[in-house]
Order: C-alpha cells, then structure tokens, then sequence
C-alpha cells in the first residue's frame, strides 16, 4: 500500500476535512490548535472544517448553522456534529436550542443537559462497578467461612 492509498483512507474517516500536505508547496502540515495548520516548510496556514466555521462564528456572532455552512462551504450537518460534540455552543440569547437525548429539556451544545448528564455517569459507574464484582467473584470473594487455610485440591496419590 503506496502513501497515497493510505492518505484515502484516512480522508474516509476524516469528519473535519484536516489538511493534510499543503496546497501551496505539498508540504506536511502541523496542527497549531483550533482548527489551524500551518506547513512545516512554507509556513501557510490551512483550517480544517472546525477551523473554518469557528474563524467566523467568532467575526459574525450569532450566525446560525445555515449561514456558517453558506459562507464556509462546511455541511449543517458536520455543524451539528460540533455542536453535540460540545466543540461548539449555541450563543445565549438564540431561539434555536438542542435538545436533551433523554429529558428533552433545551441545551446549547452535547449530548445530554447538566442534570441527566448526572445521573447517566452514575449509572455508568455502577454497571461498571457490578461488572468487576461479577468478573471477580471466585478469585477469593465468594469463600464461606471456615474455609480458611485449607486445601481447594486434593492429589491422587494413586
């Protein structure tokens, strides 16, 4: 497998479109933070699909979904995924809310809102908690008692 069949596969599961040789000199390009690149060898600077729909949230505050992917040339949905994946927040004030996956109650970005985010972690710990106590049962836990020092197997001597 030549470097190019391995830089396609990585583009399929590439969700923000990073940049990965520079456009100007096909230079690698090195992650600065926030959605920014910039080539090891020309110094460019390239912005992934975050990059570029945070750059102008940030110059048009209070642009909605529809007009971030207009001017950007990002999908509403790959905006939307930012938004559930807490990368970006609805600003205060918005009529357009998320909703809560489990309550319904209205969030500016996730999954869950405050409270149910609560109790799913909670609920979380304790399937853990009891998969390791059945995953661990046998190994010294379940002994009656006057078992103490005495022998599990007996030789045949025979």
């Amino acid at each position: 497998m030549d470097r190019l069949d391995k830089l396609k596969i990585l583009e399929e599961f590439d969700v923000y479109n990073r940049p990965q040789e520079c456009s100007k000199c096909g230079g690698v390009m090195i992650f600065k933070g926030c959605g920014e690149y910039k080539c090891e060898k020309c110094r460019n600077v390239e912005y992934d699909d975050y990059g570029k729909v945070r750059n102008y949230i940030e110059k048009h505050r209070g642009a909605n979904a529809a007009e971030a992917a207009e001017a950007t040339g990002v999908k509403q949905k790959t905006i939307r995924t930012m938004l559930r994946e807490s990368r970006l927040e609805i600003t205060e004030g918005s009529t357009v809310f998320l909703k809560c996956e489990i309550c319904g109650t209205a969030i500016r970005s996730g999954r869950v809102c405050s409270n149910c985010e609560v109790e799913f972690n909670r609920r979380m710990e304790n399937k853990i908690h009891e998969r390791h106590s059945k995953m661990m049962s046998g190994f010294g836990t379940g002994r009656t008692d006057g078992e103490e020092g005495t022998k599990r197997f007996i030789r045949d001597k025979g």
